[in-house]
């Protein structure tokens, strides 16, 4: 099993408070679900960052923005779909048998290399997240 989380659990951002407990919330269901469902089942976790989506497309249309967040990530560039899809699927197959209770961070190097200051980030961070929630369409 694999549960999609968010670099939010580790990293929260001003403003995203609720969000950020549920991704956190959901990287601990998954490592308990490890624990006890091991070793029948593998139970792990992917956090994508700033990926190419329908949600980060205030980020990906507008230039600017673009520039700024690619510029923090050390890869130098947001994420697809197709780079998540691919951990989820070589989780989900055998050259993953040993692998449980992990949450894998697919963010082009952003959370585990630590780039940025920390205060210039979460305020970045929190400017990206406005521009994101006053432009999103609902799921629905």
């Amino acid at each position: 099993m694999v549960s999609i989380a968010g670099t939010t659990a580790s990293r929260p951002t001003r403003g995203e408070g609720p969000y950020a407990a549920a991704k956190a919330g959901l990287v601990a269901l998954t490592k308990t679900a490890a624990v006890e469902y091991a070793p029948e089942v593998r139970v792990n976790a992917v956090s994508p960052g700033y990926i190419a989506t329908r949600l980060t497309r205030a980020v990906v249309e507008d230039e600017r923005l673009r520039a700024r967040v690619e510029g923090r990530i050390p890869m130098g560039r947001i994420g697809t779909v197709d780079d998540v899809a691919g951990v989820v699927a070589f989780l989900c197959g055998p050259d993953a048998a040993y692998l449980t209770g992990q949450d894998i961070v697919v963010d082009g190097g952003v959370v585990p290399l630590g780039k940025f200051g920390w205060e210039e980030s979460l305020a970045f961070r929190a400017e990206i997240a406005r521009r994101v929630r006053s432009q999103a369409e609902p799921l629905g």
